[in-house]
């Protein structure tokens, strides 16, 4: 069996390539929404979060023979979870990460590390700010932007219920939450920009699949400053960015279905 860390669109493509090439496989996500698009392609899922420990039993429990992690380039937690447990369990890792598209050169465009960077600069130069990097880092924005003087924070995000309530702990008020399932078109980007007076947009290099270019392009072509947050800088040593590849390195791994 081989165990795939999914929950994007690319990665359900590669988990369905992987069952289609003979392979008895389980995929696990965090989020009913990205089970139901496995469990709609005819491919086996669990839900919910693994700590490196769980990883490590269900290889076990599973005799699970390589672990495919193809989560989101910012799930880093996930990532070295994925990686501790395939190493105290002693099967193959192969990471699957989309590849990296580069910023377009700009005056207007800023490029940081991390989250906190990008807040503590949202901060600095305040107006209509449009966060379009989801919930799970919203607190450090809210707790650096909401309150300050001449600054609304705009966030745009999935449409679920856990999102909505994180939005309402923190304070961030109804008219200024974006709840939509992506990806956006360039023009619908604009749209949205233009709504909402949108001087600063935030957003991080999630890859084509994640639809980054039409938001910073729309951004730029409309004079709007971006700030993009780099992925984070992972040895996820044996590592590649087409299916093939991963399949191929697969097969060297297991010797075969």
């Amino acid at each position: 069996m081989i165990l795939v860390l999914a929950g994007t669109s690319d990665a359900r493509e590669l988990a369905i390539l992987i069952q289609q090439a003979g392979y008895e496989l389980l995929t696990t996500v965090v989020t009913d929404n990205a089970a139901k698009s496995m469990e709609e392609a005819g491919v086996p899922v669990q839900v919910g979060r693994l700590t490196a420990d769980d990883i490590q039993a269900l290889i076990a429990a599973k005799g699970v023979r390589a672990v495919v992690d193809a989560s989101h380039p910012f799930a880093e937690e996930a990532s070295k979870n994925a990686m501790a447990g395939a190493k105290a369990a002693e099967v193959p890792y192969i990471r699957y990460e989309r590849e990296s598209l580069s910023a377009p050169g700009s005056e207007k465009l800023i490029m940081v590390d991390d989250y906190v960077q990008a807040a503590e600069l949202a901060a600095d130069k305040r107006g209509v700010i449009m966060l379009t990097t989801g919930s799970k880092t919203l607190k450090t924005f809210t707790d650096r932007l909401l309150g300050l003087q001449e600054t609304t924070l705009v966030a745009r995000m999935l449409p679920r219920i856990d999102n909505m309530q994180k939005c309402e702990e923190l304070g961030l008020e109804q008219k200024n939450i974006v709840a939509m399932q992506g990806p956006f078109s360039k023009e619908l980007n604009k749209a949205l920009y233009d709504h909402y007076g949108v001087t600063l947009m935030i957003t991080k290099e999630s890859g084509k699949v994640g639809a980054f270019d039409e938001k910073v392009e729309a951004a730029l072509e409309m004079g709007i400053e971006t700030i993009v947050i780099g992925r984070p800088q992972i040895d996820y040593g044996t590592k590649y960015s087409d299916y093939e590849n991963v399949l191929g390195q697969l097969n060297l791994v297991t010797g075969g279905n």
